[in-house]
């Protein structure tokens, strides 16, 4: 097992519709001890798996989804294959309601094939379910428009979310069985040596250190990220916050397990993802010259990470442009110069 024994700090008392700001302001994880502990389906599923899966049946609305289905022997690690040209499970389309009497069944006979119902969508699957299961995001008051949260579940046998990064904030509600977390920080991220970013079992890049058995000749740096880095276990009720782009590695550890998580982001919607603003640096700015990409660092550190207004300061405002406060229509304008650009 990795080698980690600082704990996530733990915050008690908090309601699921007055969770303070500042635990989400200090950009710090933190797991919110029972916070949803009177949900409705904690209670249900504290009885019995199948009387959580009844509870959820009686929202579905026969929608169908992609689930996971394991490949015999990977012990619930998703991952890829031994010379990783490919995932070590299929995606397949079926019935929620067929996916939850999968598992169901996989819990008396281990042998079974293991399917995973993994970040499905609540609202667009369950509706109704937030009624009686749901918690108020402490969100930033801003004065532009924002996405509505993602409110996802996952279901299924004992499994392992290898070590990836979410550019959002999250909350994530440990429902049934218990999880392990394990967390680091962004600056950890050269240390935990992450794979393609193409492949991906999750759409996010993963960290190709098996953290039950890490093989430190093959990945040194990785006692460097061990040591900065912090676990929680997860009872059901329990909840914990994860930064956006902490690095977190998630285990089911029971043979029933149930997650919903909240995804939010308090950006402007026109923002769009950071990934394409990757994608197009390895494209265009990372084979360039040395001393050309350390001259696009200075200019990436004056005009994206220095402090907002300081890179137009000195110009009048009627002359910023997109140097100056953006906005819908200056990302627009600005969105169609990049897709001219790019289609050249």
């Amino acid at each position: 097992m990795a080698n980690i024994s600082r704990k996530v700090e733990v915050v008690s008392g908090c309601s699921p519709d007055a969770i303070p700001e500042e635990i989400v302001y200090s950009q710090e994880p933190v797991v919110l001890k029972g916070i949803v502990k009177d949900w409705k389906l904690v209670q249900l599923a504290e009885q019995s798996a199948s009387a959580a899966v009844d509870y959820l049946k009686s929202f579905y609305n026969g929608r169908p989804s992609l689930i996971n289905r394991g490949h015999p022997g990977i012990n619930g690690r998703y991952f890829y294959t031994e010379d990783m040209t490919s995932l070590n499970y299929d995606t397949v389309k079926m019935n929620v309601d067929e996916a939850l009497d999968l598992v169901l069944a996989a819990i008396s006979d281990p042998q079974r094939p293991s399917y995973y119902i993994s970040s499905n969508g609540v609202d667009s699957h369950f509706p109704g379910f937030r009624q009686e299961n749901d918690l108020t995001l402490p969100r930033r008051q801003v004065n532009y428009s924002v996405r509505p949260p993602e409110v996802k579940i996952w279901i299924g046998p004992p499994s392992v979310a290898t070590c990836h990064y979410d550019a959002l904030d999250n909350i994530a509600c440990c429902v049934a069985g218990t999880r392990r977390f394990t967390l680091f920080p962004p600056s950890q991220f050269e240390n935990l040596y992450f794979g393609p970013l193409e492949l991906t079992p999750g759409g996010q890049a993963i960290s190709l250190v098996n953290f039950a058995n890490p093989d430190y000749e093959k990945y040194p740096r990785f006692r460097l990220a061990e040591a900065e880095g912090r676990v929680a276990e997860l009872e059901p009720g329990d909840g914990i916050y994860i930064p956006s782009m902490w690095m977190h590695h998630v285990e089911g550890l029971s043979a029933f397990n149930i997650l919903v998580n909240y995804w939010w982001d308090d950006a402007p919607v026109y923002t769009g993802s950071a990934m394409n603003v990757l994608y197009h640096a390895i494209l265009s700015l990372r084979d360039k010259p040395e001393h050309e990409k350390k001259g696009w660092k200075y200019l990436f550190d004056h005009y994206i990470f220095s402090e907002p207004g300081r890179a137009a300061a000195h110009i009048p405002e009627h002359a910023q442009g997109v140097l100056g406060e953006m906005d819908e229509i200056k990302a627009r304008k600005l969105r169609a110069m990049l897709l001219n650009k790019l289609n050249r």
